[in-house]
């Protein structure tokens, strides 16, 4: 019996990513969703990565933590997003095996990375509200730098335990994913190997990085409501609520859709598509938009840049 596992997952050199289930027509208009989309994660995430690098007044914890949310937004949307949109276009739908495989390690490599830099960043706006004082003493530099190389480091260790237990299961039951891309529980669906090793170790990832890193948001924003609410002043409310509240709306939707995609039990494939949607792409779509639009500092980075560009140009063009 084992032989014959062993066989079947070897034959198997390729997946087809079924993707949404639509009508034909409807695959242009995905199509443009979705390089729409792309498009505004590309210039939203790398435009926030510039304007943290160029401007020395965002030289601070929390636009160093803003700054590696940008990166990794930018490069797990972009193991997905082209793969995806290629597929609209694409008869046969197929991804290597390598490919599927690297796909769902570099996937589950950014999107845990990020749920451990959320955690971090909810540490960082507690520090700065409820210990303004020792804020520069606290959260230095060091300090910051091993929070995002630990975070980094849990991703990539909860990324090889995923993979590896993953790909080391059989699929002689389809070829065809019931997804837009390589994830980790519509490939279990498609394989006749016993799965409790792979419930057991994705049952213990989620325990230990939901669980933990929601606790440090939800127990930061308690003492955070707590300090704001002793707080006389309604413009110093409502100056320290407008520093969090742009982090708290995106831990909301991701860890909103990560829970149902992940703890939810997996019994509605076209609606674990949509939920996927919204970490995959529109999360680092709102990131950048979210934060600049709300944030005075960027804005002014954002203006200074602008009016350089713009004082550049008509200099050239007075020249000429």
């Amino acid at each position: 019996m084992g032989d014959r596992e062993t066989s079947n997952h070897s034959e198997v050199t390729d997946f087809i990513l079924v993707g949404f289930r639509v009508r034909l027509e409807l695959h242009i208009l995905l199509f443009l969703l979705f390089l729409l989309v792309y498009a505004m994660i590309l210039l939203g995430n790398v435009g926030m990565m510039a304007i943290i690098m160029t401007d020395p007044h965002l030289n601070t914890p929390m636009y160093f933590f803003l700054g590696n949310l940008s990166f990794i937004d930018l490069f797990y949307s972009s193991v997905i997003a082209p793969k995806a949109m290629i597929n609209f276009w694409s008869e046969s739908k197929s991804i290597s095996f390598a490919g599927c495989v690297t796909q769902l390690f570099l996937f589950a490599l950014f999107i845990v990375t990020e749920a451990f830099l959320l955690a971090a960043m909810a540490y960082d706006r507690f520090i700065v509200i409820c210990n303004p004082l020792l804020y520069s003493v606290q959260m230095s530099t060091r300090l910051c730098s091993q929070l995002v190389a630990g975070s980094y480091f849990c991703g990539c260790i909860s990324s090889v335990l995923l993979t590896s237990v993953t790909f080391t299961l059989s699929f002689c039951a389809s070829r065809a994913i019931d997804h837009f891309y390589c994830d980790y529980r519509p490939l279990q669906r498609i394989s006749c190997s016993d799965l409790y090793i792979l419930k057991i170790v994705s049952f213990f990832l989620c325990s230990i990085i939901i669980l933990p890193t929601i606790i440090v948001i939800i127990v930061s924003y308690m003492y955070i409501v707590s300090t704001v609410l002793k707080i006389r002043s309604t413009e110093g409310r409502k100056k320290a609520f407008s520093t969090c509240s742009s982090h708290l709306g995106v831990v909301s939707v991701l860890y909103g859709a990560v829970i149902f995609m992940y703890v939810i039990p997996d019994r509605f494939p076209e609606l674990s598509k949509v939920a996927s949607l919204c970490y995959t792409l529109v999360t680092p779509m709102l990131n950048p938009l979210i934060y600049s639009l709300r944030n005075k500092d960027v804005k002014e980075a954002l203006r200074k840049i602008l009016e350089k560009k713009i004082f550049l140009f008509n200099s050239i063009l007075t020249l000429i």
